[in-house]
């Protein structure tokens, strides 16, 4: 019981580090699918600029299970709210995450 206790108390601080984070970067306010997808992308971009796209931010870990409906939501939302931004010289399906998040 001591060590699920200890288990609980590292994941709580985690939390809290992770709260923190969110609030000092201004991402506090994502739903759970947005803040995943903004961080699937995140991790795909090779800095500032980087194209990354619809495909691949849906393949990866933090994004593979939502449902096609609710990641083409949180998809939608971020380019509403301006942290990913279609990139400039593609049709269509490719992102880049707001530069100044990345190299902040």
């Amino acid at each position: 019981m001591n060590m699920s206790l200890n288990k609980l108390s590292a994941l709580s601080s985690l939390r809290s580090v992770l709260r923190e984070m969110e609030r000092d970067i201004g991402l506090q306010d994502l739903s759970v699918s947005e803040m995943d997808v903004f961080l699937a992308a995140s991790a795909l971009t090779e800095g500032p600029g980087g194209v990354v796209t619809s495909e691949q931010i849906h393949s990866h870990e933090l994004t593979s299970g939502l449902a096609q409906a609710t990641y083409h939501r949180a998809l939608k939302s971020l380019l509403n709210l301006g942290l990913l931004e279609k990139a400039e010289g593609y049709k269509t399906s490719f992102y880049v995450v707001r530069s100044d998040i990345l190299s902040g």
